[in-house]
């Protein structure tokens, strides 16, 4: 009975720590090598690849932000993470995500100055134009990532310490709080809305004018390529927005830590890990690059 009963939770355990080393390994590994291939690659030195290279950086330091932790949870009996070790990870955690919702919509508004405007394309994503773009991605992630963490780490927590969550989030702290969290909500909710709004309308604007480029192609070959690539990075920002949406631009009735929990293990593990399959491995001039970087025959 007891001791049949603890080989299956040791085991349980065993494949629980397994999983999330293998799926940590695989986003590190996915994503850095996107980025150390469109380093290497001159093919691949344009606009296109600088911002998806951005991506996987991001994707690679916000699951990093998070799953060192869990595994150190999984392998210890003292769960535990200071004070200013949760405020660091929120920090972080929102500055990539933050910052990844900025770079997404940079991406679409690249690929329509490269399909709508294609004459213009060099003068109008030129170094001066994308670089500063990416910094800026960055401190708005930044500033964003700092106004919250300032906002939640002010409140008073004077009851129960135990977060019903997997990492330290904003919902499950503004739960814990003893002083009055509305102002909180209210800076989640307006300040999390604004940026998805404002991002999600530059994606649906620029992907209006090139569904329009893409019907005007007198070329079939054309349009095939056109849709792959715009059809992946429609994909990759779909899943993304619509779990941020989920999580952080609703009404604080709804909340279910719970479900929550469940979801937010999905964009910051599961998203990652499938961006490198979405925007790379569909992509011909990555898999290209790919078989003169690593050889034919690492590459299906």
């Amino acid at each position: 009975g007891c001791s049949s009963d603890l080989t299956l939770n040791m085991d349980s355990h065993r494949v629980q720590v397994k999983n999330i080393t293998d799926v940590t390994l695989f986003i590190l590994i996915g994503n850095l090598g996107l980025v150390l291939l469109v380093i290497i690659d001159s093919r691949l030195h344009n606009p296109m690849y600088y911002f998806l290279s951005a991506l996987s950086f991001l994707d690679a330091c916000y699951s990093s932000v998070i799953t060192p932790k869990m595994l150190v949870n999984f392998l210890s009996e003292n769960k535990t993470i200071s004070y200013l070790g949760c405020a660091a990870q929120m920090f972080l955690f929102i500055t990539f995500g933050t910052t990844e919702c900025f770079i997404l919509a940079a991406m679409a508004y690249d690929r329509y100055e490269a399909i709508y405007k294609p004459l213009l394309y060099s003068v109008r994503m030129s170094p001066r134009v994308y670089v500063p773009l990416i910094i800026f991605c960055y401190i708005g992630g930044i500033l964003h990532g700092t106004l919250h963490t300032v906002a939640t780490f002010s409140l008073s927590f004077c009851a129960s310490n135990e977060i019903r969550h997997v990492f330290c989030d904003i919902p499950p702290l503004l739960a814990l709080s003893c002083t009055d969290t509305h102002t909180n909500q209210l800076l989640v909710f307006y300040f999390s809305g604004s940026i998805e709004i404002s991002t999600i309308l530059i994606v649906l604007i620029s992907y209006g004018f090139i569904l329009s480029a893409i019907l005007r192609m007198h070329s079939a070959e054309g349009r095939r390529k056109v849709f792959s690539t715009c059809g992946s990075h429609l994909t990759g920002v779909s899943i993304f927005h619509g779990t941020v949406l989920f999580m952080y631009v609703r009404p604080n009735s709804s909340y279910a830590l719970d479900h929550d929990m469940i979801v937010s293990v999905f964009y910051t593990i599961v998203i990652p890990m499938l961006n490198p399959i979405i925007y790379s491995l569909r992509n011909k001039d990555v898999k290209e690059a790919m078989k003169r970087v690593f050889g034919k025959k690492m590459v299906c």
